[in-house]
């Protein structure tokens, strides 16, 4: 893009102010130990450790008793773990040091607020949060008595040259925190986001509300402030990973607190400069987009200016503008719409990675604390530990990382919002839920861990079930994480090649299982596409394709007793080859075919019968000699009480 509007004397004047130099940031080399030491390469199979963590408080990441690997299947629904199923690279997880954060941490006697930050960032003797999202000035959560950024100047006056630009503010305690996290915790990585720009660049000459003035001069001077962030940031020894050039770019009314309607256009200007003054000033950091809900709010949607579109499509929008070039992803938060967002826009833009960078908990002002625990646990849980990752986002981040016991200090914004731990006024230090749907993760999780496919049994919005996300670490260990969403327990099997052990999960409990590598665990079966499969039934027709969707929280189901003929006939859309037909009757315990038959065929006209055998449980695994079909068909050939259902079928060669 061409700056029309500045001199060319300008224009060099902003590079000579943001072009600081770029020195390499020192890199992390090797990996973070194991919990569980080194990997297992043969031999019997490994026994699964487990942290645990209840709703009464019992056990708040408390390890349990392994739990040990065997050779016999299991009836309960079974979480299949597919290491060869690879999906997006984890960055880390955790939350932010806002003013707030900081101001509360640095009140506490030194030896509390390093033991605080210990049990924080450190990987070995705390929950080794890895992640953070910075403000670039002022947010919500403020110590300070009024709203700041980096450049602020007198109502009504300006600098073009960012000569008032200074990050002393943050100095004072947010950067001595940061060091303190990055030295704890090396592989630490840090997205920074600003709530406003300076008001002297905004229409209203206020840092709330209004929109960043119009044209290429000031997108270029906003571009060029942030670039000084950065470049300031990492002169004080902390690099930044990751920026977005807005929070919130939609929420066009915040409630006394920095804000900015910035519309996609004006984002994609922004962004179209700062991606080259960024390539020149700091290579390593990337932009990412949006930094706002998963679905756009109905409150911004009614308060898009008159006669202008409200781009509830804001992310594909931007990401189909000549900006993308300089975009690495995308930036999500919680307060609207579903985690499914997140992949709806990877299917989209599959080269542009997803981050999902702020969640608070929230409370009504009434709730007794134990009920704030727990329904922060199960939602968190479920939504934000398991959904958000199972979405593809590369990173989990709540929104503050410490409040004091009020919910603040805050100047404007929500005054019930919780963070990973409160400060109170005798000194000492609590965990919040939050503390532990993070940890449950950054504990266990490693950067640079790949998640990997399992079958989840439960949803975002809640249907009892067994829900989980799984992940392989750099040193080839296996971290799962598990949340029964049901308030009774819940009994279920995990399966890894062909060894499986079962566990029951306490009512609305939150558990991590992690395992060494080991040869034992592999059974040499290898997934087959089958996407694009699709299917009928007998009866349910219109579910009958949740039965090929690889999807187990789904389920196509006869909606009748078992009966024999009842059948479901699946089209691969052209011939595979296989070895193991995986039917798997999903979380409905006793929806199991009581005996089956199935059958394959070339043609979908002629069928030759493959197997037939007794149903035993939920997950039923049919191996077969290697045989080559485009059709195949499950049949029902006994007679039972209950519904026959089918959540997922699976194909091994």
């Amino acid at each position: 893009m061409k700056i029309r509007t500045l001199s060319v004397v300008s224009v060099a004047a902003v590079l000579a102010l943001v072009a600081t130099g770029s020195p390499a940031i020192a890199s992390v080399q090797g990996t973070i130990a194991s919990q569980q030491g080194a990997s297992e390469q043969g031999g019997s199979a490994p026994q699964a450790s487990v942290w645990l963590t209840t709703l009464d408080r019992q056990n708040l990441l408390t390890p349990q008793a392994p739990v040990a690997f065997g050779d016999s299947a299991s009836s309960a629904p079974t979480i299949v773990i597919d290491p060869e199923t690879t999906y997006q690279t984890m960055d880390g997880f955790g939350a932010s040091i806002t003013d707030s954060s900081a101001a509360v941490l640095s009140a506490l006697p030194t030896a509390q607020r390093d033991e605080t930050m210990r049990s924080l960032f450190d990987p070995t003797e705390g929950i080794g949060v890895s992640f953070l999202r910075q403000p670039i000035g002022s947010s919500d959560f403020t110590a300070a008595p009024e709203h700041y950024t980096f450049d602020d100047v007198a109502p009504g006056k300006t600098d073009f040259l960012l000569r008032h630009f200074s990050i002393d503010h943050d100095k004072k305690q947010v950067i001595p925190l940061l060091l303190q996290a990055k030295k704890l915790n090396p592989a630490l990585k840090i997205v920074a986001t600003p709530w406003s720009p300076p008001a002297w660049m905004k229409t209203g000459d206020s840092l709330v509300g209004g929109r960043l003035k119009s044209g290429v001069l000031y997108s270029a001077l906003y571009a060029a402030y942030l670039t000084r962030f950065v470049a300031a940031y990492r002169a004080a020894g902390v690099p930044i990973d990751y920026i977005t050039v807005q929070n919130e770019p939609q929420n066009r009314t915040p409630k006394g607190y920095p804000g900015t309607d910035l519309p996609v256009a004006q984002e994609a200007q922004v962004i179209s400069i700062l991606g080259p003054l960024l390539k020149l000033a700091s290579p390593k950091t990337k932009i990412l987009g949006y930094d706002h809900n998963w679905a756009t709010h109905p409150d911004d949607i009614a308060n898009t200016p008159p006669g202008q579109d409200p781009k509830t499509d804001y992310p594909s929008k931007l990401l189909a503008t000549s900006a993308a070039k300089w975009i690495t992803g995308t930036a999500f938060h919680c307060y609207y719409g579903d985690p499914s967002a997140q992949t709806t826009l990877h299917d989209q833009y599959p080269d542009k990675g997803i981050w999902f960078t702020e969640c608070s908990g929230s409370h009504g002002p009434t709730d007794a604390p134990a009920q704030v625990f727990s329904d922060t646990l199960k939602w968190h849980a479920r939504t934000i530990a398991i959904g958000v990752t199972r979405n593809w986002a590369k990173s989990t981040a709540n929104w503050n990382i410490a409040l004091d016991e009020n919910g603040g200090p805050h100047l404007g914004g929500c005054d019930t919002c919780t963070g990973l731990v409160t400060t109170h006024a005798d000194g000492t230090v609590s965990k919040d839920a939050e503390y532990f749907t993070i940890g449950h993760l950054s504990k266990f999780v490693r950067p640079g861990a790949v998640r990997i496919a399992s079958t989840s049994f439960g949803t975002t919005g809640w249907n009892g079930q067994i829900m989980d996300v799984a992940f392989r670490n750099p040193d080839g260990s296996t971290a799962l994480v598990v949340h029964n969403e049901n308030d009774d327990p819940r009994t279920f099997a995990v399966s890894e090649g062909a060894k499986t052990f079962e566990y029951t999960l306490p009512g609305g409990s939150l558990a991590t299982f992690t395992w060494p590598a080991s040869a034992a665990l592999s059974d040499g079966l290898t997934p087959v596409d089958i996407s694009g499969a699709t299917a009928t039934a007998t009866s349910a027709t219109t579910d009958a394709a949740l039965a090929v969707d690889a999807d187990a929280s789904t389920r196509w189901s006869s909606g009748q007793a078992q009966t024999p003929g009842q059948n479901l006939t699946v089209d691969l859309g052209s011939a595979k080859t296989f070895t193991r037909v995986a039917i798997d009757s999903g979380g409905n315990e006793g929806d199991y075919a009581r005996s089956w038959q199935l059958e394959t065929s070339a043609d979908g006209v002629s069928w030759t019968t493959a197997a037939t055998g007794p149903g035993t449980g939920q997950l039923t695994n049919v191996d077969l000699p290697a045989m080559t079909a485009r059709y195949l068909r499950v049949s029902s050939v006994g007679s039972a009480g209950n519904w026959w259902s089918i959540s997922d079928i699976r194909l091994y060669v």
